[in-house]
């Protein structure tokens, strides 16, 4: 793995309605963090906050803003699993370490955080990489620079014992051309096969087929007790399959994602 880059900082879910997207994952057990507002742009979120990473939720306030393409994903594809981003603790590193393989300067962004005692301002430095570095998924590096901001305890405790992103899964066009890209990106040793190592989690590349396009499909979220989620989960009265230590959830009740809880 490139020093420069942790493993995943967060994986962004694009939602049609932000407000119903919210009451979902609310229905699925999680904790959400309150609404956030992109500064420039059109979109705001909600926050799904573990100890080392977390997933948003993006939605489109202002369609005559900038919405980094999540337009196009909905009227394309709908709902579901967007991009992955990548953890950095200095972004003129990984840029530095990146830039050869067409990796963007940092550029700044900020949100307004809706707290209960006031407005605050999470602020972000990004990296932006080439689709083909990352094929499968849009990718960027972060640093957060307030992370107390955005990483508090009351948000940190969930119904369903989520407590990490374990791992995403992707589909690609070619599993060997996307498995070199991602040995450029994180260093030849972390990729077995089609198995990419992200930090203490893992990246899945899957095959694209005429039913099965090239993109992001979901991702796997560890939990402190499976049994815990299933009472979460039957008392919401959402459907699932579970295998031992293993619970999926269909995408149509997880906003378009492939939705995995494992122990």
């Amino acid at each position: 793995m490139t020093n420069a880059i942790g493993g995943f900082d967060h994986v962004i879910v694009g939602v049609a309605d932000l407000e119903a997207a919210r009451d979902t994952y609310r229905r699925l057990g999680f904790t959400l963090s309150p609404r956030g507002r992109h500064f420039g742009w059109g979109t705001a979120n909600y926050c799904i906050m573990f100890d080392g990473d977390y997933i948003e939720l993006l939605g489109i306030v202002d369609a005559s803003q900038f919405t980094n393409n999540l337009d196009k994903k909905l009227a394309e594809s709908g709902e579901g699993l967007m991009s992955l981003s990548y953890a950095t603790q200095d972004a003129g590193a990984a840029y530095a370490a990146l830039k050869a393989l067409g990796a963007e300067p940092p550029k700044p962004l900020s949100r307004a955080l809706e707290l209960p005692s006031g407005e605050v301002e999470p602020r972000f430095e990004l990296v932006h990489l080439l689709p083909q570095a990352t094929p499968g998924a849009p990718s960027f590096v972060i640093r957060h620079l307030t992370p107390d901001l955005v990483w508090q305890a009351q948000w940190l405790d969930h119904a369903n014992g989520a407590t990490a992103i374990a791992s995403a899964t992707v589909r690609v066009e070619d599993l060997d051309e996307a498995a070199g890209a991602y040995g450029k990106l994180f260093g030849t040793d972390a990729v077995s096969g089609s198995v990419v190592r992200v930090g203490k989690g893992c990246l899945y590349l899957q095959p694209a087929g005429p039913d099965a396009p090239p993109g992001p499909v979901g991702f796997e979220v560890k939990v402190s007790d499976i049994d815990q989620t299933a009472a979460v989960l039957e008392k919401a009265g959402i459907a699932f399959e579970r295998q031992d230590r293993e619970i999926k959830v269909a995408a149509g009740d997880a906003c378009g994602v492939a939705l995995v809880f494992s122990a």
